[in-house]
């Protein structure tokens, strides 16, 4: 069995006045989705039904509404659903742990990211996977730079003579 429904009069007088003089399709939603459950007695999947959203967007709606009268008597808030819910280190932090392996990329050095990977591992004590790692290094600006296609002092004339003179098939000794 559910919970009791619980109506807020003072919320639902709102609601009457908020359904008049909504300026936005928003407005109207969350008003009727206090008004609705209240005055028609309907439940979360039928208010849903009726104005047209999904049945979880229902609670948010009300929520929104309630929350704007807190606020002021105008609109509702827009949804803010994002963040980094499930983020292990602060950003700060992140950057603290990158510091040391700065002076090395700064010195032109190869920077692996198993290494990296690893040392985080070991920070968190956990596990971490390779695209955390890859969104880590992105958010702090670092980009992968890859190799070039040939060696700086490779010698194509060479290259080219040992391709023209090798033998067809090797052989075992």
């Amino acid at each position: 069995m559910g919970r009791p429904r619980r109506i807020d009069r003072r919320a639902v007088t709102r609601a009457r006045k908020a359904v008049g003089q909504a300026t936005s399709l928003e407005e109207l939603r969350a008003a009727q989705a206090v008004l609705l459950p209240a005055v028609m007695n309907t439940t979360l999947e039928q208010t849903a039904a009726l104005i047209g959203v999904g049945r979880a967007t229902v609670p948010r709606l009300q929520a929104s509404f309630r929350q704007s009268g807190k606020r002021s008597a105008g609109g509702v808030k827009s949804r803010n659903w994002g963040g980094r819910r499930n983020a292990l280190m602060t950003v700060a932090e992140e950057a603290e742990f990158l510091a040391p392996w700065l002076e090395q990329a700064k010195g032109g050095g190869m920077l692996v990211v198993s290494p990296l990977r690893a040392a985080l591992a070991e920070k968190l004590g956990r596990k971490v996977k390779a695209s955390v790692m890859y969104r880590l290094l992105a958010r702090h600006g670092w980009r992968k730079v890859a190799p070039d296609t040939r060696h700086p002092e490779s010698d194509p004339q060479a290259q080219a003579e040992w391709k023209k003179n090798s033998p067809r098939h090797w052989r075992l000794s």
